[in-house]
């Protein structure tokens, strides 16, 4: 057979192959329609720390996405309340939503594990358990009967203990204060004898200035220098033993999982993921510089706890997981898990720590 003819039969083949890619390519384009989301927050967009967060997944998702998955964000009351994200996602209402898990503990009592603990584990060593153990796992499970599932995406670091209109002297300055505190930590501030209240975020400054709260407990300096807390209660108490982690939650409904392609969930997953190491970095960059700020108004004085309130709340803690635990097997399960890894990573923390204070001091 001649060059020529072999050259021709190809050129027919590559013909043959271009008419059925031609007839294809209607129903190519049709599987990757692009698929547009919509991403509700608990925060206003933009908020330092968790807004931030929030917009720089989004973008990281489309960006990667190449037109297949488009994803617009909405603040806090756009669309959906503020704690009203989980049952909007779980009926189909919006796609995706960025907050954090400690606000369903209404709902599911150890759904506060997967932000934070009062005197609990610390951002990398939580991490390690939702990522190398089994607290995704556990996670996953919790959720499962909503129909939804998350992803770490974001972490504010530890918080500071809160914002107090009066300077606090011992556990029984706590009787009757009303503060605004989210988490398993409200719970651990009415064993002591306070009253929590739960405002949501943009509220906190008109709560304060009416004198509807004592005390508010929101993030750290960096969140709470830009919503204005020091204007309107100038003791800021530390530690945040209430919450010595600050994970967000990346909340997707199962349905909307189950549309879009394996390559696309890694995107997804890894944008979140990507988030809580950035998150972390950007957290403790802009709560050192705030803290400076805050300090710098001349109009706040830095606290520390009293002794005696930092030993009752830690037994009231210690008390509380108990309780958790006690209120489901699941929930059982999540508290052991949570304790063992706490135990196991807790030397090497410590030890880490006080060799960074050491060089500091040097």
């Amino acid at each position: 057979m001649s060059e020529k003819m072999i050259s021709r039969r190809n050129a027919l083949g590559l013909g043959a192959g271009l008419g059925v890619a031609a007839l294809a390519a209607p129903s190519i384009v049709q599987a990757q329609e692009t698929l547009n989301w919509r991403l509700v927050t608990s925060w206003p967009k933009g908020r330092a720390g968790p807004g931030v967060s929030a917009q720089r997944i989004v973008d990281r998702i489309n960006a990667m996405a190449g037109g297949r998955l488009r994803i617009e964000l909405f603040g806090a009351g756009e669309i959906v309340p503020p704690l009203g994200i989980l049952d909007a996602i779980s009926n189909g209402t919006v796609e995706m939503g960025h907050t954090a898990a400690l606000y369903w503990q209404g709902k599911m009592p150890a759904a506060g594990f997967f932000t934070t603990v009062p005197f609990g584990l610390g951002p990398v060593e939580h991490q390690a358990w939702i990522e190398l153990r089994d607290g995704q796992e556990l996670w996953d499970e919790l959720y499962r009967p909503y129909g939804v599932r998350a992803f770490m995406a974001g972490n504010t670091g530890p918080s500071m203990g809160g914002w107090f209109r009066r300077r606090l002297t011992g556990v029984e300055d706590l009787s009757g204060l009303r503060i605004r505190v989210q988490g398993l930590g409200a719970e651990v501030f009415a064993r002591l004898g306070a009253v929590p209240i739960s405002i949501a975020a943009g509220d906190l400054v008109t709560s304060l200035d009416r004198g509807t709260i004592d005390a508010a407990e929101f993030l750290a300096p960096s969140t709470d220098f830009e919503t204005g807390l020091h204007q309107h209660a100038p003791y800021y108490y530390a530690p945040g033993f209430n919450k010595p982690n600050g994970a967000s939650e990346l909340l997707i409904s199962d349905a909307a999982w189950e549309l879009l392609s394996p390559d696309l969930q890694r995107i997804v997953v890894e944008s979140a993921r990507a988030e809580h190491t950035l998150g972390l970095a950007d957290a403790h960059e802009q709560n050192a510089k705030a803290l400076n700020d805050i300090i710098a108004t001349g109009n706040v004085t830095l606290e520390g706890f009293p002794a005696d309130i930092m030993t009752a709340a830690r037994e009231a803690s210690d008390a509380l997981l108990d309780d958790i635990a006690q209120s489901s097997e699941l929930a059982s399960r999540i508290v052991d898990s949570y304790r063992q890894a706490f135990s196991d990573l807790r030397g090497w923390s410590a030890l880490s720590s006080d060799m960074a204070r050491s060089l500091v001091r040097s």
